[in-house]
């Protein structure tokens, strides 16, 4: 009886959350708008209608908490123009290449985005 007890307290516990960092450089000369996107599940970083805004040749670190070997791509634009796009865009509906990362606990990633 106290196994069974056991074994359902083990298997009802959440899976523990990893904290893990972004490092977002700025490399061009107008301001971009960036949001994180799980391709594992319905999330974005920041959320809502907000963006993280990185001022031109600024850097910033984005912290987030995500689900280890979850996978966490960015979508970035020019602030007020998002026609001009990098990673996944805005609407995390682009191809890309080298745009997405695995959530590791302690980790930080380096996006450079450049003109």
């Amino acid at each position: 009886m106290l196994r069974l007890a056991l074994a359902t307290l083990l298997l009802a516990t959440p899976a523990h959350a990893a904290e893990m960092a972004f490092f977002v450089k700025n490399l061009r000369s107008q301001a971009v708008a960036v949001e994180l996107f799980s391709r594992n599940r319905e999330t974005v970083w920041p959320g809502g209608d907000s963006v993280f805004l990185i001022q031109p040749g600024s850097q910033k670190s984005v912290p987030i908490s995500c689900n280890p070997g979850e996978s966490i791509c960015y979508g970035a634009w020019v602030n007020g123009n998002d026609q001009i796009n990098a990673g996944v865009g805005p609407d995390n509906d682009q191809p890309c290449d080298n745009c997405c990362f695995i959530c590791v606990e302690k980790t930080t990633e380096t996006i450079d985005l450049v003109p």
